[in-house]
């Protein structure tokens, strides 16, 4: 097979559903683990932190909803099943570990939402799909780390429990670049539009309440 990835999907995958009415921004496990070069889950991705603290910003001004979702386990793992087992570095990620602290620069607000999680997908054994609902909204978000990990996760649960699914490009990252693009093309594809941080910007700023 000869031609590119983009000429197969052609017409056939990559339906635009564009952006909704009520979306909420979120903000996937921007934790110091990522960011500190002795953590082996270090992944480079100050850019892309940078990317979505900008959109907090944004969304702060304009009354957007913000939810945040870091990992947490059990110092003994135990609440971390298959997951814990197989990804070894999620070790790092034991509460009380400074690998778990929010990365330079993230700080929740006192009225936005943290969902702790176990598992790679932020809906997956948390309230978050009933909390969003309850508070009418109609589409995510997505941000974080790591694009080809949490990410995805997020992005197919969040498509399949009904909301209109939007990853910004600028603001995920992954430990390699490969995995990274594919998994956004992947996403694009399927379950979710992948939209640069201008154009979220350029939404957000035009949204009335």
């Amino acid at each position: 097979m000869t031609e590119n990835a983009a000429d197969n999907y052609a017409g056939v995958y990559g339906n635009r559903i564009g952006f909704g009415k009520r979306p909420a921004l979120v903000l996937i496990d921007f934790v110091e683990a990522y960011f500190d070069r002795d953590c082996d889950l270090y992944a480079d991705v100050e850019d892309e932190l940078a990317s979505a603290l900008r959109l907090v910003e944004v969304a702060r001004e304009q009354g957007i909803p913000v939810v945040y979702t870091k990992v947490e386990y059990h110092p003994s793992g135990i609440d971390g099943g298959r997951f814990f087992q197989k990804a070894l570095p999620l070790r790092h990620l034991v509460k009380g570990s400074p690998m778990g602290a929010w990365a330079k620069g993230l700080e929740p607000a006192e009225n936005e939402l943290v969902v702790t999680k176990q598992y790679p997908s932020a809906f997956f054994g948390t309230s978050l799909a009933a909390t969003l609902t309850a508070q009418g909204i109609d589409s995510v978000i997505l941000t974080g780390l790591t694009t080809s990990g949490c990410v995805r996760a997020s992005c197919v649960d969040a498509m399949s429990n009904g909301f209109i699914t939007i990853v910004v490009s600028d603001a995920c990252g992954d430990r390699h670049q490969a995995p990274h693009e594919a998994n956004l093309f992947d996403m694009n594809a399927k379950y979710a539009d992948v939209v640069s941080e201008a154009e979220v910007v350029e939404y957000f700023e035009g949204l009335v309440g």
